[in-house]
């Protein structure tokens, strides 16, 4: 399995938005908690809608919560 070199500020997102969790954000999204883990963890990449819905999850624009390095 490849690793993706998009990182991802779901973890500290989820901690400033009272402490949510990954289950929690997970119901939000639609999918498993598993999928949520994988996401943060750089295990696996979302689809850019689904990216899209994290962002708006938390209020933020997408670049605040992927990265892609230069």
């Amino acid at each position: 399995m490849t690793v993706t070199r998009v990182t991802n500020s779901i973890r500290a997102l989820r901690f400033a938005h009272q402490e949510m969790t990954q289950a929690d954000l997970a119901t939000r999204l639609g999918v498993t908690r598993q999928t949520v883990i994988a996401i943060e963890q750089g295990r696996y990449s979302p689809t850019l809608e689904m990216a899209f819905q994290i962002a708006r999850v938390f209020k933020v624009p997408l670049d605040a919560v992927f990265q892609y390095p230069d």
